[in-house]
């Protein structure tokens, strides 16, 4: 009998060690990244048109963010600033095309440092003005970059024995973005989908990060059958703020005329890239569960920027409106972030890399500009943490703002400045700024800024017209 007792005592104790074994494996991290993304065209922000279910998944089971934005609405930058956790002007990443400072370390170098397998695919967009520029030589900390490419919105990849290449190319042999007959296999959301498979199934047996970035459902808008006709009858809603009066609109605000027929047209091919992303989510999680990897690997939901998609008779990004620089952030964390769970203080790329390796308790080896919200989603967080991030413009119209979950101040070198109530004016139409009852905000928010600017050397906040705003705000 006692024999028994000692089996079943040490069968206890096996499960216990076990248990306790598993639950101490260090999480992996994946982040899948789209580009161009209007965060309401996802079931979990409202969507209604297409079915997101493999994406919202992501949010039922962790967490959604409702105010995280694109610390510039643009892709270099803000992709630089998710990498580094260092605002553009630090990179030096502040508009496109400009490569990453070579003293940059990202989470992926950080990451391999502690014994991750690392690995990327897709648009890198932060190696200077190279098109596509497979495999860019200097690889951050992303180990296997055979996939990675610098710039482009190619519809159609190949494998080769060169290596991979752009499968479509015009009459010069020069890579084009058509879809040339793309498939399940060959177009662009597939094939780098497969290649973030295919790096899961190899390093399942040791931590692992992977970042795959999508190009789509940024332009040119096609998308391979048969998702191309899978929206083809969908009567596509014309935004409200399409029909504007001039004074709701800032001078940085300024439409481009973008018609209702034309958008009729282009958003129902980015509903079918958008679904086929989806479903591309749904394959990908599904490797992590047949791996057994899924309750220890953190799964991100992103993008870098927005896309106005005809809000404000706009395409595009690269202004402050909510379409344009408020981004879609999901993120599962298992046994750690609570399922359903909804992060409404604003947040932007910048705090990405001290958050997510706060949620993996790797210490973060270097200062950084971001903060560490990793409490925020382990619903730890103290009373003091505060409800702002700033978001910061191109150096071509320049303009610096400062969100909130319910305010957004705008302040620009063109005119006086913006304030808008995010919650009670989605459609971000009227100016609160000069209104004597919103005084307060306008100075605390001012204040805010300064104080950003002068902790991070934001030049923005020294630019003259922008001052002599700044100080009429203050001295009211």
């Amino acid at each position: 009998m006692r024999s028994i007792h000692r089996y079943c005592l040490s069968l206890l104790l096996l499960f216990v060690f076990a248990a306790k074994t598993d639950a101490a494996k260090p999480y992996n991290l994946l982040i899948i990244q789209t580009d161009e993304h209007h965060f309401s065209t996802l079931g979990c922000y409202g969507g209604t048109i297409v079915g997101t279910p493999h994406i919202d998944s992501i949010a039922k089971n962790g967490a959604k963010c409702t105010s995280f934005y694109a610390t510039t609405p643009v892709c270099s930058p803000s992709r630089g600033s998710l990498v580094s956790g260092l605002y553009p002007q630090k990179t030096p990443v502040v508009t496109n095309n400009i490569p990453l400072d070579d003293s940059i370390v990202t989470f992926a170098e950080i990451l391999k440092r502690n014994g991750y397998a690392t690995g990327f695919a897709g648009k890198w967009h932060l190696d200077g003005s190279g098109k596509p520029q497979w495999a860019p030589e200097r690889k951050f900390g992303f180990e296997d970059n055979r996939f990675m490419y610098n710039r482009g919105h190619w519809k159609r990849l190949v494998d080769t024995e060169d290596g991979p290449r752009v499968g479509a190319k015009n009459k010069k042999g020069q890579p084009n973005y058509d879809l040339n007959g793309a498939d399940e296999k060959t177009f662009t959301t597939d094939w780098l989908s497969d290649k973030a498979i295919d790096f899961i199934n190899k390093n399942k047996d040791q931590p692992f990060c992977y970042y795959l970035s999508l190009p789509d459902p940024h332009g040119p808008n096609t998308v391979r059958p048969p998702y191309d006709t899978m929206y083809a009858d969908i009567n596509v809603p014309i935004p409200v703020s399409l029909n504007r009066q001039p004074k709701q609109i800032p001078a940085w605000g300024k439409p481009a005329g973008v018609k209702p027929a034309q958008l009729q047209k282009l958003m129902r091919q980015y509903y079918g890239m958008v679904k086929c992303i989806d479903d591309n989510v749904g394959q990908i999680i599904e490797t992590l569960k047949e791996q057994g990897v899924y309750e220890n690997t953190i799964i991100v939901f992103t993008s870098d920027h927005g896309d106005l998609c005809g809000e404000h008779g706009r395409l595009n990004k690269g202004v402050p409106y909510e379409g344009s620089a408020r981004i879609p952030f999901l993120i599962t964390c298992p046994g750690k972030i609570q399922p359903g769970t909804v992060i409404e203080e604003s947040l932007g790329c910048v705090d990405f890399l001290p958050t997510v390796l706060g949620l993996m308790k790797i210490e973060v080896p270097h200062q950084v500009d971001g903060r560490d919200a990793s409490g925020l989603f382990m619903g730890n967080v103290e009373e003091s943490w505060e409800d702002i991030t700033f978001v910061r413009s191109t150096p071509g119209g320049v303009w610096l703002s400062a969100i909130t979950a319910r305010w957004k101040l705008v302040y620009s070198i063109n005119e006086e400045p913006w304030l808008i109530d995010v919650q009670d004016d989605p459609n971000e139409l009227t100016n609160l700024a000069g209104k004597a009852e919103h005084a307060e905000v306008m100075k605390e928010l001012t204040k805010k800024l300064l104080a950003y600017g002068e902790k991070y050397d934001d030049p923005y906040i020294e630019n003259p017209r922008i001052r002599s705003w700044m100080d009429q705000v203050l001295e009211r």
